[in-house]
């Protein structure tokens, strides 16, 4: 059996933890300078207030009902995660962790029946205890299926946070009640398509010839198919890497002329690209720069950067990748005139970092390169993300985001630790 273990609105939660009074209370986090709502509560979901809704047009709702409202802090949801997945590994013999707030759980050969499900409901008021974030369980025989189960277990308070697909009956029942467009690797477009000719639950979608299902959603669909039908054919490392990595920020206020600035966003840019391309065992045989001015402020002066370079062997060096992108910053910065907006760097050409294909010509030692990387992993992983960096990366917050309703770092700054007056 297979668990998915997925924390319940999570940055909501881990704002909850630390501010008890907001339980029960509609809670909302923004995007990136506040911009959008990423995060809702169940209290603010009844209130109408949407995914994705611009934080603009729900701020009289918001003051109407008294919603708190939280800017990003994605320095506490981290460490909340790294908590909840290390707590959740005592639990099972492997763990694999698929997003910041869910994991997949591997039960095989821990209990069964009515015994995996008193197991499971103990695992997760432990969470809850140890971290005070509230968890979904979902078990099934599959990967997929055990998606479809967490979110009957999210749904229904009756399930105690638990649901189980572990009978043919249980497994018919749930297809019935389950939305195609909810089923885990069906995309959007996959999901009109299916609509269209008719199958409208992931019961529908299971009726169908498997020959059927490969013509019209290739082998991924496929896959998916099996899946819900019980067959588990998906390991988590199989699944596909992203194509390209972009990271990127608008800048506050009117923005930013001063190269040292600019300078050091696009360091941390590339930083956060590099990361992301090691978590997910990749690297990149491109990186393209770029900047803009605001193209609203047509009483500014325009100008928009952009640049590509091709590397003649593929990376995933932190150092490597931020050297690049700030050279070439400088070689296309045109002077304290332009007011640039917004600025990022993207990766990619990706591929495994586990058949890179090298140059003789290729003057960097790469498995010194590699040993170094993953030592600083390491100290980071251990010490707090950006506890050993790039020097160009800097302290300066002049670039960094508009966070009007930020929460303090509980979890991580000594400055921001509770005080607790006896």
């Amino acid at each position: 059996m297979i668990a998915l273990a997925d924390c319940n609105n999570f940055f909501c939660s881990c704002e909850r933890v630390f501010m008890p009074s907001l339980r029960n209370k509609p809670v909302i986090v923004l995007s990136n300078n506040d911009g959008c709502v990423i995060a809702r509560s169940n209290e603010s979901k009844a209130l109408g207030i949407k995914m994705g809704q611009p934080f603009y047009q729900v701020k009289n709702l918001v003051e109407k009902n008294e919603v708190a409202v939280f800017s990003s802090n994605y320095t506490l949801y981290g460490d909340m995660s790294r908590r909840v997945m290390s707590l959740l590994s005592t639990y099972a013999p492997s763990i694999d962790i698929y997003s910041i707030d869910e994991a997949f759980l591997d039960f095989t050969g821990i209990a069964e029946g009515d015994e995996l499900k008193q197991y499971a409901e103990n695992m997760v008021r432990h969470i809850k205890k140890g971290t005070g974030i509230p968890i979904s369980l979902g078990i099934a025989p599959t990967k997929t299926l055990a998606k479809v189960a967490s979110k009957f277990a999210k749904k229904y308070k009756a399930y105690n946070g638990v649901c189980m697909i572990d009978t043919e009956e249980k497994r018919q029942k749930a297809l019935q009640l389950f939305d195609i467009s909810d089923v885990w690797g069906i995309g959007r477009k996959a999901s009109k398509k299916l609509q269209y000719h008719g199958i409208k639950t992931a019961w529908d979608f299971v009726q169908k010839s498997q020959t059927w299902v490969r013509n019209m959603l290739t082998i991924t669909g496929e896959r998916t198919w099996r899946e819900l039908r019980g067959e588990s054919c998906i390991e988590t490392e199989e699944l596909p890497h992203k194509k390209s990595i972009c990271t990127s920020r608008s800048f506050p206020d009117k923005g930013l002329n001063k190269l040292s600035d600019v300078e050091e966003a696009v360091a941390n840019f590339a930083a956060q690209c590099s990361r992301k391309l090691r978590e997910q065992h990749t690297v990149c045989k491109s990186i393209t720069l770029f900047a803009y001015t605001s193209r609203f402020r047509t009483d500014l002066q325009q100008d928009y950067i952009h640049k590509t370079i091709n590397l003649e062997v593929p990376t995933n060096n932190i150092q490597e990748l931020v050297a690049l992108a700030v050279a070439a910053l400088r070689d296309n910065w045109k002077g304290e005139e332009y007011l640039y907006k917004k600025a990022g760097v993207i990766v990619w050409n990706i591929s495994p970092d586990n058949a890179i294909q090298g140059s003789v010509f290729d003057t960097i030692d790469r498995n010194k390169q590699t040993a170094l990387s993953k030592t600083i992993d390491e100290i980071n992983k251990k010490n707090g993300y950006n506890t050993i960096r790039v020097a160009l990366q800097g302290y300066n917050k002049n670039w960094h985001l508009k966070s009007e309703h930020i929460s303090k770092q509980y979890t991580t700054n000594l400055k921001d630790i509770i005080e607790v007056k006896v």
